[in-house]
């Protein structure tokens, strides 16, 4: 199960639901606890727009962030960006682009909450072989955070693998994270050393 941004806690608890499904994890710039510490969660922009309830559906429907998670945006916006909006044509279907930021806890009021805590006091008990996997350059869950954190709940995991890469990291290095991946499954295989 390879996780990045929202496939982290959707991925993860998919996989704590259904451990017969899943053979290892491979977890990239995410989160899967109650409270993001890091400094990008306390600014205005992005972030605390996306939570305001008239500029976060503005910014959603307009899709006004586009590309802001890639390092190379020229390349991004010439080989990859046409297929997220192909996919997300208009605002209707980029819905859940906009909502669901805002179901990241800012504080301990925030509806998400408890779905966090038990996500978190869940994956503390996992024994799933993992995989971490970091941009650098993410500043929207920074390595030094979030990789961090989960070494804590994941002492067993390997990294942090750190590429070139923003929040959306496969756009910068796709081949690179792709080789990390197939390594680290031929090492859970025991066909690599």
């Amino acid at each position: 199960m390879v996780c990045n941004d929202w496939g982290g806690p959707t991925g993860l608890g998919f996989a704590l639901f259904n451990p017969d499904r899943v053979r290892a994890l491979v977890i990239m710039s995410t989160w899967a606890w109650p409270l993001p510490p890091a400094e990008f969660h306390r600014r205005i922009f992005p972030w605390r727009m996306m939570h305001a309830p008239l500029v976060g559906p503005y910014l959603g429907r307009h899709n006004a962030l586009a590309g802001r998670g890639i390092v190379d945006r020229m390349k991004f916006r010439d080989e990859a960006q046409s297929a997220y909006e192909g996919i997300l044509p208009d605002s209707g279907s980029r819905l859940l682009t906009w909502t669901w930021p805002r179901w990241i806890p800012l504080d301990d009021t925030a509806r998400g909450l408890e779905r966090f805590e038990w996500l978190e006091h869940e994956l503390k008990k996992s024994k799933f072989p993992t995989l971490l996997v970091w941009g650098r350059e993410d500043e929207v869950f920074n390595h030094k955070t979030f990789a961090t954190h989960f070494k804590d709940i994941l002492p067993h995991a390997e990294g942090p693998e750190l590429v070139t890469g923003r929040h959306f990291l496969q756009e910068d290095s796709g081949v690179e994270i792709a080789e990390k991946i197939s390594d680290f499954l031929d090492r859970i295989d025991g066909s690599k050393p």
